[in-house]
Formats: C-alpha cells, structure tokens, sequence
C-alpha cells in the first residue's frame, strides 16, 4: 500500500505546483489588465487564451454588477479552497497509506 501512498501524495504535489502556477497567471493577467496592455502582445495574448476560458463564465454568471470584473478573485478563492481542501485530503490519504 506504500506504492498507492506515495503515488497518492506525488499526485498531491504536482496539482499543488500546477494550481499555484495557474493562480499566479490570474493575478499577472489581472494585474497586466490595469495598464491596458497591447491586444497584439504575444505574452497578452497566451495569458488571455489560457485564463478567459475559465475567467469567461464566472464573468457572465456575475457580470460587472459592481462596476469591476471580480472573476480573477473568484478563481483565486476556488483555487484556494481547492489547495487547502483536496490537496490537504490527499495529503492526509497518502500519510494513512504509508
């Protein structure tokens, strides 16, 4: 059962590292939308197509009822919850295992 425990907490780890990431792109997204950025920039560009697919119905769900786009803190939340709930239990799941 080690072998299931520690591809158990691998597993934790990598969606740790891959959610932070993800969540450092939404607040530099969010942080490049203050400056007006250039549409044509090729970095504008790859940070626009990787977050407005997730970004995009969190938008039109809530739309801009308090005059800014609150999307990218949504997202930061549930990638919160995401790290201290799931990565956390598979964490502990993994322990157990070991």
């Amino acid at each position: 059962m080690f072998v299931f425990g520690n591809l158990l907490l691998a597993m934790a780890k990598v969606l740790d590292i891959v959610l932070s990431i993800y969540m450092w792109i939404i607040i530099i997204r969010a942080l490049i939308s203050w400056v007006n950025p250039d549409p044509y920039n090729p970095l504008v560009r790859a940070l626009h197509a990787v977050t407005e697919p997730v970004l995009r119905p969190i938008r039109r769900a809530i739309g801009f009822g308090v005059g800014i786009d609150i999307s990218p803190m949504i997202i930061i939340l549930a990638i919160l919850f995401l790290k201290y709930f799931l990565i956390a239990s598979l964490q502990d799941i993994a322990g157990r295992l070991r």
